[in-house]
């Protein structure tokens, strides 16, 4: 049973920090594509940024030079570090898995099988 556990959202200003971590087990880990989506009520989803097991990264071109997803494999964990934060950056955060690789379509990460329960990003 594959079970994503999310934490780290909030409430930060403008030009703000925040980094967001996904717990990941029930899987092995280490060969899933890990990403992160994000959607707002009544908008569609938006595929943000993924990592495949070798650690290489995607990124929409929204977040480009401004989020960075890294892993930690010993801790089966994914961030997402997401600095200059802007008031289009709020949404519900929701990290995904997948155990096919990840492919160089950042949009592929919104129709992942499994998935955390999201966490609330507002930015003011």
């Amino acid at each position: 049973h594959v079970q994503l556990v999310e934490s780290g959202g909030g409430s930060v200003q403008a030009g703000g920090s925040l980094r967001l971590s996904c717990a990941a087990s029930g899987y092995t880990y280490s060969t899933y594509c890990m990403g992160y989506f994000r959607q707002a009520p009544g908008k569609e989803r938006e595929g943000v940024a993924s990592i495949d097991s070798r650690g290489v990264t995607s990124y929409a071109d929204s977040v480009k030079g401004r989020f960075t997803i890294s892993k930690d494999t010993a801790k089966n964990t994914v961030h997402l570090q997401m600095n200059s934060l802007k008031p289009e950056d709020a949404d519900k955060y929701y990290c995904v898995a997948d155990s096919a690789p990840c492919t160089l379509v950042i949009e592929t990460v919104r129709y992942f099988p499994y998935s955390g329960q999201g966490t609330q990003v507002t930015v003011s």
